[in-house]
C-alpha cells in the first residue's frame, strides 16, 4: 500500500483547532487543570488566534492559584475574556501571543498580542487583538501587559530628569518600570531587592542595584512593587522630603501594616496608588486603551529584556508545574509558555 505523506505542520494546527481548543483552569487552591474548550468559527468582525506563546502574570496569578483574591474584587479583579467565576473554577490570565489563522485581510496572518488566558487557540473581536511590530520578537512580546502596567505607573509617578529614583522590588513589572525611569535623562536610578543576584539583572537593564540595607534615601521618587510589608516599609524610609512613594504592589486579601508613625507626616510624604485598570489621570483625556497597549509594544524593542523571560515550558506541562514555578522561592520573574503551533516545522 503506498504511504501516505504526513501532514505539513499547519495542517496538523488546522485539524487541531477544528477539534476544538484547550485551556488552563484554575479549579481550586494550588489545583489547576488543563480542559477542551469549543472553538467557534469567527463572525465577520472576529478573528481566530492560534496561539504561540502566553506567559504567568506571577503576582495576580499567585493570588488566583492560592485562592487569595478577596470577595470585595470578584468583579474587578475579571480578566478580559476570562471564563468562570471566582474563587473557582477560573480561566485566568491576560498575555497571549499568537497568530491570526482567520479574519479579516489586513490581519491574516500577522502575529497579535492579545489579553486572552492561557489558551491553545481561541476567537475574538478584531479590535481586541494587537499586532505586534515586526521587528518585536513574538516571545518578548508576552511582556505587553506588564509594559503597559509600568507605563501606567510612570506616568502616575511622573519622574523628571536628573531625579533619584529607587524601585523596592526586582520582579518584571518593578524592572520594567525601573528600565523606563533610566531612559529618562540625568536618572539615578536603583533597583532595591533583598536577592543579591538581582544584581545582574539590574546591570543588563542599565540601572543600579542595592540591597534594602544599603540603598540610597532622599528619593525623588520611590516606586514599591515588592508584593510584602517590609519592602514597604523599606520604600517610605527611602523617600526624601514631600516626595511619593508610588504602590504598585497588589497585596490581595493579605492585611499589612503601613508605617505611617515617625517621621512620616513632619516630612511630608505622600503615598499613592497606581493600577493599571484605568488610564493614569494625567493621560485619561487624551489616551484610549488601544493606543496604551500598542505603546508597550513599541517600548518592548530592546533585547536587554529578554532577561525577564524564565525559559520556556510547555502548555501541557503546567500543571504539573505551576506550583514550584508561583513558588517564592523559584526565582522565576516571566515564566514563558510555549504552543503547539511555535513549533518549527519538521
Amino acid at each position: 500500500m503506498e504511504r501516505q505523506p504526513s501532514p505539513t505542520r499547519d495542517q496538523q494546527v488546522t485539524n487541531q483547532t477544528e477539534r476544538g481548543a484547550e485551556a488552563l483552569w484554575y479549579i481550586g487552591p494550588g489545583r489547576t487543570e488543563i480542559r477542551d474548550e469549543p472553538l467557534r468559527d469567527p463572525a465577520p468582525g472576529e478573528v481566530r488566534v492560534r496561539t504561540l506563546y502566553s506567559a504567568i502574570s506571577r503576582g495576580t496569578e499567585s493570588l488566583v492559584f492560592t485562592g487569595q483574591v478577596p470577595t470585595s474584587e470578584f468583579e474587578r479583579m475579571r480578566a478580559p475574556f476570562m471564563a468562570g467565576t471566582f474563587p473557582y473554577p477560573v480561566k485566568y490570565g491576560y498575555a497571549s501571543v499568537g497568530r491570526v489563522d482567520f479574519g479579516p485581510p489586513d490581519l491574516h496572518g500577522r502575529i497579535v498580542f492579545a489579553l486572552h488566558p492561557h489558551q491553545s487557540a481561541f476567537t475574538l473581536p478584531a479590535d481586541a487583538v494587537t499586532p505586534i511590530p515586526e521587528r518585536l520578537p513574538p516571545a518578548r512580546a508576552v511582556l505587553a501587559a506588564n509594559m503597559e502596567t509600568a507605563l501606567n505607573a510612570i506616568w502616575d509617578g511622573a519622574p523628571a530628569p536628573a531625579d533619584r529614583i529607587a524601585v523596592v522590588g526586582g520582579g518584571v513589572v518593578g524592572c520594567l518600570v525601573a528600565w523606563l525611569c533610566g531612559r529618562i535623562p540625568g536618572t539615578e536610578v536603583t533597583l532595591v531587592d533583598v536577592v543579591a543576584s538581582r544584581a545582574d539583572l539590574a546591570r543588563a537593564l542599565g540601572v543600579g542595584f542595592a540591597a534594602p540595607e544599603a540603598a540610597p534615601g532622599e528619593c525623588d521618587l520611590v516606586v514599591h512593587a515588592s508584593g510584602s510589608e517590609a519592602g514597604l516599609a523599606t520604600a517610605i524610609g527611602l523617600a526624601g522630603d514631600e516626595a511619593t512613594v508610588l504602590e504598585l504592589s497588589w497585596f490581595g486579601s493579605r492585611e499589612i501594616k503601613v508605617p505611617l508613625g515617625g517621621s512620616f507626616h513632619s516630612r511630608r510624604l505622600k503615598l499613592a496608588s497606581s493600577q493599571v485598570g484605568r488610564i493614569a489621570p494625567s493621560h485619561r483625556s487624551r489616551w484610549t486603551f488601544r493606543r496604551r497597549i500598542a505603546a508597550a509594544l513599541d517600548l518592548l524593542d530592546d533585547p536587554a529584556l529578554d532577561a525577564l523571560l524564565a525559559p520556556a515550558v510547555a502548555f501541557s506541562a503546567l500543571p504539573s508545574l505551576l506550583g514550584d514555578i508561583l513558588a517564592p522561592q523559584s526565582g522565576v520573574l516571566c515564566q514563558l509558555v510555549t504552543y503547539p503551533a511555535a513549533a518549527p516545522a519538521a
